[in-house]
């Protein structure tokens, strides 16, 4: 009987489950979208259930579509948008509310007023975050403090606290298991990076009882097994979590230090492994563990730095502003014109994320002139999206004090040819795009691999990666600078306007 693996890959607009046979190629994968949820301007919320719903969905489609059989899996990986927060009820698994998803700004007074109160450097030596909305602590306190009955339910112990990942462990193992890996742990503001646990002190400044939070484990291991799930036999080994950005680090093979990978999805994500080394940013970029091998194995850390709106500016163009009508229309679009014209977008619909964190900077569209058209705006949008990501690696190159030699690329947008073709240029450094574009599946199933022995090692796994294409640069540097300046000109007003 063949042995697979199945990972459920929990994204912001939806949940993927695919599977991935034993010697690493992926057999497929299927996607089912859930409703966001925007109460208020700035808020931005999901359904605990429907999440639940599209997993479960997922599952049957997998089998439905003969992409394995139940009595083949061997191992669960999980991978999960990462800083989205919810509580739930111990006794009955019911979510207290909707969950707060990573882009919710709610929060931003509240973390301005621990800012002003002198907390965030602390916060920052002992997390390598920086004190931001962004993170879950805030998002935690926000619902113990806006839920009903919560005080009577907490004393009773009855109330679950987490991120993605442990919300599906939990529902995944019947209830019986409550834990979160140190890389989603370490996306909370709550966890010190030197012990891999929980802090006292940071527990106290954000009002969240330890008793509510999961337990730190391992990125691969065998952290429980499935019971009580209609769709899965009991007894598979949920062996292998990553919050998704770490997944796909671990997906791209980036094992040795000075690797690097960046993901273009809703938002774009770019991390670098620095080893067992954990540096500490002076610039805006954020410390984060990668992953953590077995239990009581060395955990590896990363520098990352991400802009909250990437792909999602696409969506933008689609949905809002009707440009597109599909999101892959853009490439022909944006090629459609030798350049923007002079016209430059920067997408902070959601504030900016590195290295300005600035959450109430707001989106902005300049430079038009009469002449200006749809594809103008569409080649700015790529634009943008390369540049924000060379801003950030250009700062992590100089603060790791490593030369990346190529930057491996993944995400659904990653499927752009001239995308990847101006992040090469504007970053003047070679890119590389896997055989297996969904390096979050390909991640968590890598984990969950290891943590039943399906390989035996990291060397293993990197036998099996394999590049799909290279992307080199093409564009001088003379024109890479000034396009460079140009692009600051633009993210200076728009932190003007915010």
């Amino acid at each position: 009987m063949a042995e697979v693996i199945l990972a459920v890959d929990q994204g912001t607009t939806g949940t993927t489950i695919a599977v991935m046979a034993g010697d690493g190629t992926l057999r497929g994968s299927v996607n089912h979208e859930f409703p966001q949820i925007y109460p208020q301007p700035g808020w931005v919320e999901h359904d605990p259930e429907a999440i639940w719903a599209s997993t479960l969905k997922g599952i049957r489609s997998v089998f439905r579509k003969g992409l394995a059989k139940p009595e083949e899996v061997v191992a669960i990986g999980i991978t999960n948008q990462r800083e989205t927060s919810l509580l739930w009820d111990r006794d009955t698994g019911r979510a207290l509310n909707n969950a707060i998803v990573w882009q919710c700004r709610r929060t931003t007074d509240f973390c301005d007023k621990l800012k002003r109160a002198g907390h965030e450097s602390d916060i920052r030596a002992k997390t390598g975050l920086l004190l931001d909305p962004y993170f879950s602590a805030s998002k935690f306190r926000w619902l113990l403090d806006n839920t009903d009955g919560i005080a009577r339910k907490l004393k009773q112990g009855k109330v679950a606290a987490g991120t993605i990942d442990s919300f599906l462990l939990w529902r995944l193992t019947g209830g019986a298991v409550h834990a979160t890996d140190v890389s989603n742990a370490s996306r909370t503001s709550l966890l010190n990076l030197d012990s891999q646990q929980w802090d006292e002190d940071l527990l106290q400044l954000f009002g969240v009882p330890r008793h509510t939070l999961p337990e730190v484990v391992p990125s691969s291991a065998v952290l429980g097994h499935t019971k009580g799930v209609r769709e899965l036999p009991d007894g598979i080994p949920i062996a292998g979590i990553a919050g998704d950005q770490q997944a796909a680090l671990f997906g791209q093979a980036c094992f040795k230090p000075g690797d690097a990978k960046c993901t273009f999805g809703t938002g774009s994500f770019i991390l670098m492994n620095t080893g067992a080394e954990r540096l500490v940013s002076e610039a805006g970029l954020l410390t984060t563990i990668g992953w953590q091998l077995g239990q009581g194995g060395p955990v590896t850390f990363a520098l990352e730095g991400g802009a909250f709106i990437c792909g999602a500016a696409v969506q933008w163009l689609r949905d809002e502003l009707g440009i597109i009508k599909s999101s892959p229309d853009i490439e022909a679009l944006a090629a459609s014109v030798p350049d923007s014209g002079g016209v430059e977008f920067v997408p902070a619909l959601a504030g900016l994320g590195a290295p300005h964190w600035d959450p109430e900077a707001r989106g902005m569209i300049c430079g038009l002139t009469r002449g200006s058209g749809r594809g103008h705006i569409a080649r700015a949008t790529l634009d943008a999206m390369a540049l924000q990501n060379a801003d950030i690696l250009k700062l992590m190159e100089s603060e790791a004090r490593m030369r990346m030699k190529a930057l491996r690329v993944d995400g659904g947008a990653a499927a752009n040819n001239l995308l990847l073709q101006l992040q090469a240029d504007y970053l003047g450094r070679k890119l590389i795009r896997p055989h297996v574009i969904e390096t979050t599946v390909a991640g968590a199933c890598f984990l969950a691999g290891l943590g039943v022995g399906l390989w035996r090692s990291t060397g293993d796994i990197a036998k099996v990666w394999a590049a799909d294409r290279e992307f080199k640069v093409a564009l001088s540097a003379g024109k890479r600078e000034r396009r460079w300046q140009a692009w600051q000109t633009a993210v200076a007003r728009t932190r003007l306007q915010g």
